[in-house]
């Protein structure tokens, strides 16, 4: 996924608002970490949004997806397991009450 430019000293402010509007449920401050161009890709994305790519673009799209998401999985839950970044990128490892254990990779 593509985010708003990223520094490892900003790594883990990121980390914690990103885990932070996730459990709180909140599209809208979940989709201000992300630049309004940014695409992502999920085997998700097919199974709850439908689309056979599996690949959304844009805050439009991929917050009907994820408001979509949070609706059907209200008990929706992540913890924070750590935090690594790289020279242009930010890899969040968490862990999912539904899924496990999980990454989100943000690149510039």
């Amino acid at each position: 996924m593509r985010a708003r430019p990223l520094a490892a000293a900003t790594a883990p402010g990121l980390a914690q608002r990103w885990i932070a509007a996730w459990n709180a449920h909140d599209p809208a401050a979940i989709l201000a970490l992300y630049r309004e161009d940014f695409a992502m890709a999920s085997p998700y994305i097919v199974t709850v949004f439908n689309e056979p790519s599996g690949r959304l673009q844009g805050h439009e799209a991929v917050g009907a997806y994820w408001r979509r998401a949070l609706d059907r999985f209200p008990e929706l839950h992540f913890e924070l397991q750590n935090v690594l970044a790289g020279v242009d990128s930010v890899t969040l490892v968490y862990r999912s009450n539904r899924s496990g254990l999980a990454a989100e990779v943000f690149t510039t």
